[in-house]
């Protein structure tokens, strides 16, 4: 089906019309699109009372949390710093958690640590988190999640603690998971790869799993962006020519 047609200003007026479909697809028109004059209308979105489904959780807000990561708005911060604080809704609240990281204003720093000692459980989405905003002071609690029950969580401190160390035994711990029997956890697994950056090991890896081929451009796409933008360490120029290679014929495979 087409995408409707529509100007930011529309879609701005939507958040604040009736049909709750209607509201949620104008905000995550507005994330798509990156309209940063939507922040404010955004934020008022991520108090929404109106769009609560029957077994509790609120789709608009966390379609809302998402468009401002997309946005990566620092004025947005204030907003979502208090929607951390919603106990209703624990998708809200990683959808929140992953807004702040992207937007990467260390100011959230504070609150997503108070929220990480806060836990009995520790929380994959805030651990990944903490270490894209490079918070190392969270490592001797992180660490201990490398024996976790959930392979989630091993993930996401494996992940942490490779960002920190550099160490590639952290990235086999992941390249291990793409070979799990759980789709979830595979796909998992490649998004943490995606988000550690440009090594041949770990492009090899994206290129080999057992996941469809658009999730691993999608990961290159990003392991690439962050070469662009300088954020890539120990690169060569062998990497590189690896790296656009496997995401030219990613797309002729598309």
């Amino acid at each position: 089906m087409q995408e409707p047609i529509l100007t930011p200003e529309a879609a701005i007026a939507a958040l604040a019309g009736e049909d709750n479909q209607i509201r949620y697809y104008a905000a995550w028109w507005l994330g798509k699109h990156q309209v940063q004059s939507a922040c404010a209308a955004l934020c008022e979105a991520l108090t929404d009372d109106r769009y609560r489904l029957e077994a509790g959780g609120y789709p608009l807000r966390r379609q809302a949390a998402r468009a401002l990561g997309q946005l990566k708005n620092s004025q947005a911060l204030p907003a979502l710093i208090e929607a951390l604080n919603c106990q209703e809704d624990l998708q809200l609240r990683e959808a929140v958690i992953q807004a702040l990281a992207a937007i990467g204003d260390r100011r959230a720093i504070n609150p997503l640590l108070d929220l990480f000692h806060s836990q009995q459980q520790p929380d994959e989405a805030l651990i990944e988190a903490l270490g894209t905003l490079q918070v190392w002071s969270a490592r001797l609690q992180i660490e201990p999640c490398l024996q976790h029950p959930s392979e989630r969580v091993q993930c996401a401190a494996a992940r942490y603690m490779y960002l920190l160390t550099r160490e590639p035994q952290y990235i086999e711990r992941i390249i291990k998971t793409l070979n799990h029997d759980n789709v979830y956890l595979r796909w998992a697994a490649i998004f943490d790869l995606g988000a550690i950056g440009q090594s041949q090991e770990v492009i090899q890896a994206i290129i080999a799993a057992r996941v469809p081929n658009n999730l691993k451009l999608l990961n290159l796409k990003q392991i690439l962006e962050a070469g662009l933008n300088g954020d890539a360490r120990d690169t060569t120029s062998s990497d590189s020519g690896l790296l656009f290679n496997a995401i030219d014929d990613l797309l002729i495979q598309l």
